[in-house]
């Protein structure tokens, strides 16, 4: 359900400093929640994104190992702080800094995934994170199997997070 012909247009969206997005989704990805904001930066309406993998807003120039992180960290039952590109409905883009973590049942079971995102901080995004998400894309898309891509770019970013001595956590929080 994402634009009908997968358009990207290049144009960013912002949204406020003092705005959350918030959505909620059950185990394997689908959305349970979504709130004003997520609906009005994304360009949809709420009965459009409800049942829907949240992936339907997924940018194509993100680098998949960023999202294999992510589910790796959740199956941990562990919280992640990511810089993501999402697609708008439209076209458009917007980046945040998410923070997902797991939701979990009263017998400490996962039951589904939420997910507050905030406004990320435009010199970190220009000079640290485009360019590394680029490399990474770069990586992915050097490989003719896109699991031997994402793989590689896995193993590039961990690489970069050993050099620097840190988890990956540490690093999105670092800089």
């Amino acid at each position: 359900m994402t634009n009908a012909n997968n358009i990207l247009t290049g144009e960013e969206r912002t949204f406020g400093d003092d705005e959350i997005i918030v959505s909620k989704t059950d185990l394997k990805g689908r959305i349970t929640y979504a709130n004003k904001i997520f609906l009005d930066v994304a360009g949809y309406i709420l009965p459009e994104v409800m049942g829907q993998p949240h992936s339907m807003i997924r940018h194509p120039d993100m680098p998949r190992c960023v999202f294999k992180l992510l589910w790796d960290t959740m199956a941990q039952k562990k919280e992640l702080f990511a810089y993501v590109m999402n697609r708008c409905k439209n076209g458009d883009h917007y980046w945040v800094l998410a923070h997902v973590t797991p939701s979990f049942d009263v017998s400490g079971n996962i039951v589904g995934y939420h997910s507050n995102r905030r406004v990320p901080k435009r010199d970190t995004l220009d000079n640290i994170i485009i360019p590394l998400y680029a490399q990474l894309l770069q990586i992915e898309q050097s490989h003719q199997n896109r699991k031997e891509g994402m793989e590689a770019s896995t193993q590039h970013l961990m690489g970069i997070l050993n050099e620097k001595g840190v988890a990956y956590d540490e690093f999105i929080l670092s800089i």
